[in-house]
């Protein structure tokens, strides 16, 4: 119940700050007042309402952003009133004052998803998007996630909007329309792992040891519905063993996911070595209530023709994507490092 509650509530604040926004507009209150409108729209709303919080300067300006940004797509811009030759305080506030308890929106607009998340996080979005569509891709992603702002500011600074979907895959040759269709869109590409330090001539054993002892941020990095299985997970393939980089399930595709981690170029050979992980998944792990399992190569580089012929012939549904690491090291450097038994025999002296 509070949930809900606080969601109207939410809902309600927002259709204010649009409303507000609006009439700012709309009156072309800035024209008449000048500079120091802000100012004194903020001191006369806060006398007015006392018990209301919201009304600073920079909230004010934030609500008429709000409003303007939305309103190039949805097209409710209402006709704008004649510009306010000779206003005085108290009448400023009696124009808004019938708006702020209740603002109706638009019956059209009522429902629209940027009424549903909350306005700080929505700070950062209509501050920070260059377009409609990114917005409201951001907007989607945090109903449908659940994202605090942090998560968020995480995967705009990650620019998530231009790398989901774009990994290279074969997946609707081998996977059911729906589940293709959300496979590509669960892949980026590339995939930022700054979060990491190495050094320069890292080999793939110490990337993978980097990404597992950040787990939660790589799990982060690879988004929302991935659940880690394990790192070397081992399987037997007639009188041999294999060990799979990462193993993880994805809790929407409702299938395991075999991750192999390549620290330079996408080479043919990996596309097979991974569709035979895949297949040991499906025989060894898969239920049969899971989807096909999917594979995925996140290498350094990638030659895009390279990989749509390694891809072309391959039964398995597997994707490549890149990864951007800029935190390196040099070389020298590590030999520089205490070791941990240094570190403790110094600790003990």
């Amino acid at each position: 119940f509070r949930s809900k509650a606080a969601v109207r509530v939410n809902e309600e604040l927002l259709r204010l700050y649009w409303g507000m926004g609006q009439d700012i507009v709309a009156r072309q209150m800035e024209a008449a007042w000048g500079s120091k409108f802000f100012e004194r729209l903020s001191k006369d709303l806060r006398s007015e309402f006392p018990y209301m919080q919201g009304f600073s300067e920079r909230n004010l300006y934030r609500m008429k952003q709000f409003y303007l940004f939305y309103s190039q797509e949805v097209k409710i811009l209402p006709q704008a009133g004649a510009e306010l030759e000779s206003v005085s305080s108290p009448q400023l506030v009696a124009e808004l004052q019938k708006d702020i308890i209740p603002h109706q929106v638009g019956a059209e607009f009522e429902t629209h998803p940027i009424f549903q998340i909350p306005w700080r996080h929505h700070n950062e979005i209509f501050t920070k998007c260059e377009s409609i569509p990114e917005a409201l891709f951001y907007v989607q992603k945090t109903i449908e996630n659940g994202w605090s702002r942090a998560v968020l500011v995480h995967f705009m600074e990650a620019d998530l909007y231009t790398k989901q979907g774009k990994a290279l895959t074969n997946f609707s040759r081998h996977l059911p329309e729906v589940q293709s269709d959300l496979a590509n869109q669960v892949l980026k590409d590339p995939y930022n792992f700054d979060f990491l330090t190495l050094t320069e001539d890292y080999k793939e054993r110490e990337l993978e040891d980097a990404l597992t002892a950040n787990i939660t941020k790589f799990l982060t990095e690879l988004g929302q519905g991935f659940a880690y299985v394990g790192r070397q997970v081992q399987v037997t393939i007639g009188k041999k063993d294999f060990f799979i980089d990462l193993l993880f399930y994805h809790t929407e595709l409702r299938c395991y996911v075999v991750i192999e981690l390549k620290s330079g170029e996408f080479q043919f050979e990996h596309s097979g070595k991974i569709g035979g992980y895949i297949a040991a998944i499906n025989h060894q792990r898969k239920k049969e209530t899971d989807n096909p399992t999917i594979g995925l190569v996140i290498c350094k580089t990638k030659d895009s023709t390279v990989v749509e012929y390694a891809l072309e012939n391959i039964n398995q549904p597997i994707g490549v994507s890149e990864y951007e690491l800029s935190n390196l090291l040099p070389e020298d450097y590590k030999s520089a490092l205490p070791t941990i038994e240094e570190i403790e025999e110094g600790l003990k002296s």
